[in-house]
Protein backbone atom coordinates (compact mmCIF):
# COMPACT_ATOMS: atom_id res chain seq x y z
CA UNK A 1 0.00 0.00 0.00
CA UNK A 2 2.88 2.57 0.82
CA UNK A 3 4.23 2.12 -2.93
CA UNK A 4 1.19 2.26 -4.57
CA UNK A 5 0.85 5.71 -6.85
CA UNK A 6 -1.63 6.98 -5.62
CA UNK A 7 -3.47 7.19 -1.63
CA UNK A 8 -6.27 5.04 -1.45
CA UNK A 9 -8.35 3.35 1.32
CA UNK A 10 -8.18 -0.57 1.27
CA UNK A 11 -9.47 -3.55 3.67
CA UNK A 12 -7.09 -6.42 4.58
CA UNK A 13 -9.08 -9.03 5.63
CA UNK A 14 -9.47 -12.90 5.05
CA UNK A 15 -12.64 -12.83 4.19
CA UNK A 16 -14.27 -15.44 6.11
CA UNK A 17 -16.38 -15.24 9.30
CA UNK A 18 -15.89 -15.95 13.00
CA UNK A 19 -17.34 -15.82 15.93
CA UNK A 20 -15.80 -14.03 19.15
CA UNK A 21 -16.22 -17.42 20.79
CA UNK A 22 -14.57 -19.18 17.85
CA UNK A 23 -11.25 -16.82 18.71
CA UNK A 24 -11.58 -17.24 22.27
CA UNK A 25 -11.71 -20.53 22.18
CA UNK A 26 -8.54 -20.83 19.71
CA UNK A 27 -6.48 -18.43 21.62
CA UNK A 28 -7.48 -20.35 25.19
CA UNK A 29 -6.97 -23.82 23.54
CA UNK A 30 -3.56 -22.85 22.10
CA UNK A 31 -2.46 -22.73 25.96
CA UNK A 32 -4.44 -25.82 27.23
CA UNK A 33 -7.24 -24.28 28.55
CA UNK A 34 -11.24 -24.51 28.60
CA UNK A 35 -11.87 -20.66 27.19
CA UNK A 36 -15.69 -21.28 29.18
CA UNK A 37 -13.50 -21.59 32.44
CA UNK A 38 -12.29 -18.11 31.82
CA UNK A 39 -14.41 -16.02 29.90
CA UNK A 40 -18.00 -14.71 30.98
CA UNK A 41 -20.90 -13.37 29.09
CA UNK A 42 -22.76 -10.91 30.28
CA UNK A 43 -26.04 -10.40 28.23
CA UNK A 44 -26.58 -6.60 29.46
CA UNK A 45 -23.08 -5.85 26.94
CA UNK A 46 -25.07 -6.81 23.91
CA UNK A 47 -26.05 -3.85 21.54
CA UNK A 48 -29.10 -3.62 20.47
CA UNK A 49 -28.90 -3.74 17.02
CA UNK A 50 -25.82 -6.27 16.42
CA UNK A 51 -24.86 -7.05 12.75
CA UNK A 52 -25.22 -11.01 12.50
CA UNK A 53 -22.23 -11.45 10.24
CA UNK A 54 -19.43 -8.98 9.11
CA UNK A 55 -16.96 -10.44 6.91
CA UNK A 56 -14.26 -8.01 5.05
CA UNK A 57 -13.82 -7.68 1.76
CA UNK A 58 -10.50 -7.57 0.06
CA UNK A 59 -11.10 -7.36 -3.67
CA UNK A 60 -10.01 -3.87 -4.20
CA UNK A 61 -6.54 -5.19 -2.35
CA UNK A 62 -5.97 -8.35 -4.36
CA UNK A 63 -7.13 -6.71 -7.40
CA UNK A 64 -5.23 -3.43 -7.28
CA UNK A 65 -1.99 -4.32 -4.86
CA UNK A 66 -2.26 -8.18 -6.10
CA UNK A 67 -2.58 -8.97 -1.86
CA UNK A 68 -4.01 -11.82 -0.44
CA UNK A 69 -4.16 -13.21 2.95
CA UNK A 70 -1.83 -15.47 4.12
CA UNK A 71 -3.01 -15.37 8.55
CA UNK A 72 -6.09 -16.58 9.15
CA UNK A 73 -7.53 -16.44 12.37
CA UNK A 74 -6.45 -19.88 14.43
CA UNK A 75 -3.25 -18.74 13.43
CA UNK A 76 -3.50 -15.04 14.30
CA UNK A 77 -4.86 -16.28 17.36
CA UNK A 78 -1.43 -18.53 18.07
CA UNK A 79 0.56 -15.63 17.11
CA UNK A 80 -1.05 -12.92 19.59
CA UNK A 81 -1.10 -15.76 22.52
CA UNK A 82 2.54 -16.18 21.88
CA UNK A 83 3.44 -12.33 21.48
CA UNK A 84 1.74 -11.58 25.09
CA UNK A 85 2.78 -14.72 26.74
CA UNK A 86 6.65 -13.02 25.39
CA UNK A 87 6.04 -10.19 26.67
CA UNK A 88 4.15 -11.37 30.33
CA UNK A 89 8.00 -13.25 30.40
CA UNK A 90 10.30 -10.31 30.03
CA UNK A 91 13.70 -9.82 29.17
CA UNK A 92 15.61 -12.81 29.07
CA UNK A 93 17.95 -12.57 32.24
CA UNK A 94 21.78 -12.07 30.63
CA UNK A 95 20.95 -10.89 27.11
CA UNK A 96 21.22 -6.98 26.53
CA UNK A 97 18.72 -5.35 24.15
CA UNK A 98 18.98 -4.15 21.04
CA UNK A 99 17.23 -0.87 21.70
CA UNK A 100 19.72 0.26 23.73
Amino acid sequence: MLQAPEPADHVLATGTAHTVEEFAEACFSHVGLDWTRHVRFDERLLRPAEVDALVGDASRAARELGWRPRTFVPELARILVDAELSALAGPVPGMTSLAG
